[in-house]
């Protein structure tokens, strides 16, 4: 298995248990949010997708438009209002879909190719980056786990007990 078949592998099972977890969310419950100042249940959804799409652009087309975004604005300016959880899903999932299409369409031999930009700070290899968005997935998804127990009592994960 190459770094390329390993990525897409792990990037399936991140989405997988992503979606688990976000599904949990109660659709009258997206605005909620455990301190003023913090990311919505549905803001976090929104983020990730968001986040993934200008990741992958930097990663595989060294195009940095999300970040002239989102870096001089500010994470809330980008977000905009949540309304609707189907649709953040399916946002989720199209996005899912473009980064294994154009992972696995990327040459393996530019997979170690860095990708820099001094205005942001950024200096990374494009797998560092692309595995980055697998763990970008994790950190949200626990995070949102983390506010449903707050919000339900209930427990919110993809792992079975």
């Amino acid at each position: 298995m190459d770094l390329r078949e390993f990525f897409l592998k792990q990037k399936q099972a991140t989405h997988s248990h992503s979606i688990k977890v976000f599904g949990f969310i109660p659709p009258d419950q997206l605005g909620w949010r455990p301190a003023e100042g913090m990311l919505s249940l549905g803001e976090i959804v929104r983020h990730v997708w968001m986040s993934e799409e200008g990741v992958r652009r930097v990663a595989l087309d060294d195009r940095w438009d999300y970040y002239d975004k989102r870096v001089p604005q500010g994470l809330f300016a980008i977000l905009g209002e949540v309304a609707s959880l189907p649709e953040e899903l399916a946002q989720l999932e199209r996005v899912h879909q473009d980064t294994l299409a154009a992972a696995a369409a990327f040459p393996l031999e530019h997979w170690e190719d860095e990708r820099r930009n001094d205005r942001f700070g950024v200096k990374r290899r494009v797998a560092v980056m692309l595995f980055g968005i697998n763990e970008h997935h994790i950190h949200h998804r626990a995070q949102a786990g983390a506010y449903l127990h707050l919000l339900t009592g209930q427990r919110a994960s993809h792992y079975a007990l």
